[in-house]
């Protein structure tokens, strides 16, 4: 599955953006963040958890996206 970003939870900080191994996190025109599923890798093989989850000062702004399926390595 690959993360999400729910939409009333984010500032607009962007600390995530810098902190995505992928690349899969940009901004969006109203200044919000959001990420691209195809690009998640849920950080495994990166990092031992979810950078935009470790970095994000709210909580329950980055989450798993159920409608996507889990990430499997290569």
């Amino acid at each position: 599955m690959a993360y999400k970003i729910v939409k009333d939870n984010c500032t607009g900080c962007s600390a995530c953006e810098p902190e995505c191994p992928n690349k899969a996190i940009s901004e969006t025109k109203d200044g919000l963040f959001i990420i691209d599923p195809a690009k998640c890798t849920e950080c495994i093989g990166h990092h031992d958890e979810a950078q935009c989850v470790a970095v994000c000062p709210i909580d329950h702004t980055c989450v798993i996206d159920d409608s996507y399926p889990r990430y499997q390595a290569a």
